[in-house]
């Protein structure tokens, strides 16, 4: 690069960071986290961002911050709480990861959010963009804050074609973000280029006509603004079906259906669905084909025996979507009928049977499922009451219950290679009332609001 090259990328630059900034604070939008600079709020907000539109974000963060206002508040918190409050953003091991940084941050530094770049970096979940949004933001310290927005609007202005799905662009670019900003300027400066390609510098369609910096984008005077910036195809999520049993009870639990609780980790981990199974491909059939109804019904009714749940499909409902960074999971959703016959599986943890004694005594004679088994976080003991469980006959209650260990269904296979049930976990009764006290994944949520909106408007 000559000289003359040289003091034109230097003016090129200092006219970016200049007009850029005096955008922004004609044009900013007002949000809830920009009203202060409470690092604790901007910390949350930066996570609740991640993946997630802001007009989404703004009524959730107003909840969470009335929730848990400190981080004290979240640290103590009971997790099904933090994730009852994040029910319907999605992407859950943010919540936990926010909570486990939370519990750092009270035990490590009184706290306060601390100011240091290696502290931020050490918090859970915390990974160089945001410890670049909280440092600059919230502390005004000079640190680039690089996310996707702020990629798209300097391969533009730059003209950068360099992959920026690849690591090393990424250190490029925050090489670059830094030398932009100006001096005593990280917090405004950081958050204009967020706004400027949020706002303008739009993936599709970019609005170059109102961009304050539209003179010196060498994207745009080459006329390529918008093949840029330039990303490898991330692989496709994995297309899953599943079966799932909306269960139905009679009566002491009619009005009611059966919810089970995800394993202590992996995927939505801790979180309450529906029952539901991997269904194995339509014999013949194109991948990703669903399987025929009859034929669906058999198989969902085999993993409800195998999983110990006196039910039976009764017919298709609907079918649903859910989507992962790495799955697709498309739910054939059945109605099933509780039935008299088969017990619930031995619960998965041990209640207290000092408890399980004073509420049991009614249940000792049925045979029927009736709900509950270990309690889930944040989940009272009072749920046993409420849909209390029963082994089979001639079990003695207090041997099933005195154990303090935990006590896993077998896994089989079946001949096709599918996996027989996953861990039935803890499982309730519930109406809808009831679903205030549990944290659901969005689909879920979704299913069970259209079931009982259909159940209460045929009251009516």
């Amino acid at each position: 690069m000559t000289q003359q090259e040289q003091q034109e990328q230097q003016e090129s630059k200092l006219f970016f960071s200049r007009h850029l900034l005096e955008w922004y604070h004609q044009q900013k939008r007002d949000l809830p986290w920009r009203r202060h600079r409470n690092p604790y709020y901007i910390w949350v907000s930066e996570i609740m961002l991640q993946q997630t539109r802001v007009d989404t974000v703004i009524p959730y963060f107003h909840r969470f911050i009335e929730r848990f206002p400190t981080v004290e508040a979240l640290a103590d918190a009971p997790e099904e709480d933090v994730l009852k409050c994040w029910e319907g953003l999605g992407y859950y091991s943010r919540a936990r990861n926010l909570q486990h940084a939370a519990r750092q941050v009270k035990e490590q530094y009184g706290g306060n959010v601390p100011n240091d770049r290696d502290a931020v970096f050490s918090l859970k979940g915390v990974g160089p963009y945001t410890a670049g949004a909280i440092l600059s933001i919230a502390f005004n310290r000079p640190e680039p804050a690089v996310d996707g927005n702020v990629m798209r609007v300097l391969s533009r202005y730059f003209l950068m074609e360099d992959d920026i799905a690849k690591g090393p662009t990424r250190i490029k670019m925050e090489r670059l973000a830094a030398e932009l900003i100006p001096e005593g300027s990280a917090s405004h400066f950081n958050q204009a280029l967020m706004e400027l390609g949020a706002l303008v510098c739009t993936p599709k369609s970019p609005r170059c006509l109102t961009c304050p910096v539209m003179e010196h984008c060498a994207g745009r005077l080459a006329g390529c603004e918008t093949s840029l910036p330039v990303k490898t195809k991330a692989k496709p999520p994995r297309p899953e079906e599943r079966l799932a049993a909306l269960i139905e009870g009679r009566g002491a639990h009619a009005g009611r259906v059966l919810i089970r609780q995800r394993p202590m980790s992996g995927l939505l981990a801790r979180m309450w669905e529906l029952p539901h199974w991997p269904a194995p491909p339509a014999e013949g059939a194109a991948p990703g084909a669903r399987l025929a109804d009859a034929a669906a019904q058999d198989r969902l009714r085999r993993s409800l025996v195998k999983a110990g749940i006196s039910a039976r499909p009764s017919e298709h409902w609907m079918a649903a979507e859910h989507t992962f960074s790495h799955i697709i999971w498309t739910l054939q959703v059945y109605r099933c009928r509780e039935e008299e016959g088969l017990p619930l599986p031995m619960p998965l943890a041990a209640e207290g049977l000092a408890v399980y004694r004073a509420e049991a005594a009614a249940a000792v004679t049925a045979y029927s499922l009736e709900g509950a088994s270990a309690n889930g976080a944040g989940t009272a003991s009072s749920d046993i009451g409420e849909a209390g469980m029963t082994p089979s006959r001639g079990a003695d209650l207090e041997s099933v219950l005195l154990t303090d260990s935990i006590v896993p269904l077998e896994v089989e296979v079946f001949a096709d290679g599918t996996e027989n049930p996953e861990d039935m976990g803890a499982v309730r009764w519930i109406n809808r009332e009831d679903m205030a006290r549990y944290a659901f994944p969005n689909v879920f949520l979704k299913l069970l609001n259209s079931y009982f909106d259909v159940q209460e408007g045929r009251k009516e």
